[in-house]
């Protein structure tokens, strides 16, 4: 997998693709108008859009993949970095135009910069429509009725109960082989840099029994790999009783109890051998040696674990409230590798240059990446965000080209170390999932192995969708290449 490496603002810690940017695909199923959707940000954006465009698709809307065609078009987007609302405005701008030639166009702003921003929106973008934030979507068809009789709406309520669990997502630009499933929502980790908690509200767990549901009815329409998707997925926990709701799928006859995430793991893993189950985001300070027995218990649950860092020093990181230090940190790195093994891959976010950090902080940076041996990383350079801890609590003063500097050194690390950790799996013999055609050649294909490596072989008499056994015979810091095993 390609190291994500940016010189800009930090990134919410669901990035693990290092996708920043997506659109609709086209739907033709005979409804009367046209929605078109672009995502911005982290995966848990990209899984919202499929649940807007299930709600839209059951209120007289298809998708489409050209904005031209569109008789609605939302911007999903995201608030943790700078660059990403400031791509969103200078969209909206060029939306403006299609808009003076289509007055009856109904533009939306959804997610966390129109929870961040709310009104403001309204009032600086004349061209913004609908306002509507993250846990408001059940209530967009509603106002885009009322923006096409010419009144504007803002809906940027922050539920504790909202979690989507009854509505099917629509797959969007799905590769029909992976797919997103959230079981949370939230997040109750007050990060001093971040701005989620804002703008996502507090953290609720779905209801299992729907998670469940969803993973098997996408495996039984061919997908082979899930990706359970939550802003700490550790912390995940449902009671019938706590939560206060009746399990969706009657058929189950399971004991009502208390769900972790470690049972959680099991019960998607469980419902065949052939669906691949992957995570994101574990939280430090939240990972158990319950979850890592779990994972090394079931070979379809894939050894690979996203732990951001975001620091190496102990005094940042609780200037970060972090809630862990650099010594807890290491402990369960020690711990997963002891549990599931030297193979087993890691992957972290990396800050650059966060408030009041030293020469010397930095370096403790550089060196718990060499005791780590990530895999591979997502490296930033500190930008302050409006309304965070950070920006209220301390002064951003790191010059911006020793914020620069110190990235280039963690990017030089982490492509140094990647490079190594690849090249330990040269001769090694490996299954992948096949996700697609490689973007270098038709004539490969592109595929996954359990540590979240892209690994690329021959196509052969292959498809989409299947299992390969590969020997790894070559190796880039962000890209493994293999042979095909009888």
């Amino acid at each position: 997998m390609q190291n994500i490496i940016k010189d800009i603002d930090i990134l919410p810690e669901q990035e693990v693709q290092g996708c920043e940017f997506t659109t609709t695909k086209e739907e033709q199923t005979g409804k009367s108008k046209k929605l078109y959707i672009e995502s911005y940000g982290c995966q848990m954006n990209f899984s919202d859009s499929e649940i807007v465009a299930s709600i839209m698709k059951k209120n007289g809307f298809d998708t489409t993949a050209s904005f031209e065609k569109a008789d609605v078009i939302f911007l999903n987007t995201c608030s943790i970095r700078e660059k990403a609302e400031q791509t969103v405005r200078k969209r909206l701008q060029q939306f403006n135009h299609i808009k003076s030639q289509n007055p009856s166009l109904t533009i939306g702003v959804l997610g966390c910069m129109a929870e961040r921003l709310k009104e403001k929106l309204l009032e600086e973008e004349k061209l913004v429509d609908v306002v509507v934030g993250p846990d408001a979507y059940r209530d967009l068809p509603s106002l885009v009725m009322s923006a096409e009789e010419g009144n504007k709406g803002v809906n940027t309520f922050l539920s504790r109960e909202e979690t989507y669990a009854d509505i099917s997502p629509v797959r969007l630009n799905s590769n029909g082989v992976s797919a997103f499933i959230s079981i949370m929502r939230g997040c109750d980790n007050m990060c001093s840099f971040c701005v989620v908690p804002f703008t996502r509200g507090r953290e609720r767990s779905r209801d299992p029994y729907s998670i469940k549901q969803e993973a098997e009815e996408l495996f039984e329409k061919g997908y082979r790999e899930v990706t359970l998707l939550g802003q700490n997925v550790d912390s995940y926990k449902w009671s019938p009783q706590e939560n206060n709701k009746a399990r969706l799928n009657k058929k189950e006859d399971a004991v009502e109890q208390i769900v972790n995430f470690s049972n959680l793991l099991e019960w998607i893993a469980k419902i065949d051998p052939k669906l691949r189950v992957r995570f994101s985001t574990s939280h430090p300070k939240d990972i158990t040696d319950d979850v890592l027995y779990t994972i090394k218990k079931y070979d379809n649950i894939c050894k690979y674990i996203h732990l951001p860092a975001q620091s190496g020093n102990s005094r940042v990181l609780k200037l970060m409230n972090r809630t862990y230090d650099r010594e807890w940190y290491l402990e369960r790195v020690q711990k997963i590798r002891e549990i599931l093994g030297e193979d087993c891959g890691i992957s972290s976010d990396m800050i650059a240059g966060f408030c009041s950090e030293t020469e010397e902080e930095h370096r403790d940076t550089l060196s718990l990446m060499e005791i780590v041996k990530y895999d591979f990383s997502y490296m930033f350079y500190y930008s302050e965000r409006p309304g965070t801890l950070a920006a209220k609590k301390y002064k951003d003063d790191i010059n911006l080209e020793v914020k620069k500097r110190r990235l280039q050194e963690i990017i030089a690390k982490q492509n140094q170390i990647s490079l190594a950790r690849n090249q330990r799996d040269i001769g090694k013999v490996q299954e992948i999932l096949i996700e697609g055609t490689s973007k270098r050649s038709l004539e490969e294909w592109k595929g996954r192995n359990s540590a979240n490596k892209v690994v690329i072989v021959p196509k052969g008499d292959y498809k989409k969708g299947d299992y390969l056994k590969v020997k790894i015979v070559d190796c880039s810091s962000a890209t493994l290449f293999g042979e095909i095993v009888a």
